[in-house]
């Protein structure tokens, strides 16, 4: 089979090359897919940079997030046969023809919910799911500001923070960008530089209730600003490629907390509530009240470029690759 490969961490991720290879015998309690479409997430992106917490041997299969087809299960496996669709994440090897996952990562894709849509759910509504619901305790009737809220990430915010109930202020960085977001559903639209005074005359002098921002640098400080008094500005990444600073006396004084959103890590420790996320997020995707867009496919053989317009924040969406 054919699967993208990284053999040396490098800055330049046009390093990457699609090799031919051959998967290992299937081990206890994994499953086999066929891979129909795998998502483009940053963590792909900084593993092979070096720059993410989880570091891979080398050399490994790029891609952490796929959905397809179970080909073939190994001994001790229960709840999946050859030909059941599933989908499923956090394990290298997705940008490949075949991957071999753990079968306690996968699950089945609900009905009426395509191979493409299927792959790049996971990680960003997970993700939006413990920013809003577990961390901020998102009240019905509050404001969210969804910084960077074009890109998957964010957009999976917007989309989950207007059917919690929110007001949604989205912010990005281009015209086409924000023409997008408000033909998507956002209530108001702002430019990512220079939205402190717009947030708070849209929400009467108070700020945004809760802020979430996976792009970091200079739209955080000016975030600092454009919260209410009691809010949540939520950390989930530095898309922007600066982690900022914020002394200690500015949540003091306005009376906000900061928060850091680390939905894998808070799977880990609290397996339950893990459970519990994924199955929020399954049941309204399945009941349409969530609507996941996929911005850009590219086939297996562009996965390079597929990332590169993630890197460049290029993307509306989710980036998907399809072997």
């Amino acid at each position: 089979m054919k699967a993208l490969l990284c053999r040396a961490i490098a800055q330049d991720i046009s390093t990457l090359r699609l090799e031919d290879m051959d998967l290992p015998p299937l081990a206890p309690g994994e499953v086999r897919l066929r891979v129909r479409a795998a998502s483009v997430n940053f963590p792909d992106i900084l593993m092979v940079q070096g720059k993410y917490q989880h570091k891979p041997d080398l050399p490994f299969i790029v891609g952490t997030e796929c959905a397809g087809e179970v080909i073939a299960v190994g001994d001790g496996v229960h709840g999946f046969a050859p030909g059941d669709r599933v989908m499923g994440g956090g394990i290298a090897g997705a940008f490949a023809e075949e991957v071999q996952r753990p079968a306690a990562v996968l699950r089945r894709i609900p009905d009426g919910v395509d191979f493409v849509t299927a792959a790049g759910f996971t990680a960003a509504y997970v993700t939006a799911y413990v920013g809003l619901v577990r961390c901020a305790r998102f009240q019905i009737g509050e404001t969210l500001l969804v910084l960077g809220a074009a890109g998957g990430v964010g957009l999976a915010a917007v989309d989950l923070g207007r059917a919690l109930g929110a007001t949604v202020i989205a912010a990005a960085s281009t015209d086409d960008k924000r023409a997008f977001l408000k033909s998507y559903g956002a209530d108001h639209v702002l430019p990512t530089k220079g939205f402190r005074d717009a947030v708070k005359e849209l929400t009467g002098g108070r700020g945004a209730d809760v802020i979430y921002d996976p792009v970091g640098g200079d739209a955080f400080d000016e975030a600092t600003r454009a919260i209410a008094f009691g809010g949540r500005l939520l950390v989930v990444g530095f898309a922007s490629g600066r982690i900022p600073t914020i002394a200690a006396n500015i949540p003091l004084i306005k009376g906000f907390s900061v928060v850091g959103v680390r939905a894998g890590e808070y799977t880990r420790r609290f397996p339950e509530k893990g459970h519990q996320n994924i199955q929020a997020i399954d049941a309204m995707l399945a009941a349409g009240k969530l609507r996941p867009h996929t911005g850009a496919r590219f086939p297996l053989s562009r996965a390079v470029e597929a990332m590169q317009m993630l890197a460049d924040r290029k993307a509306f969406g989710k980036v998907v690759v399809e072997p």
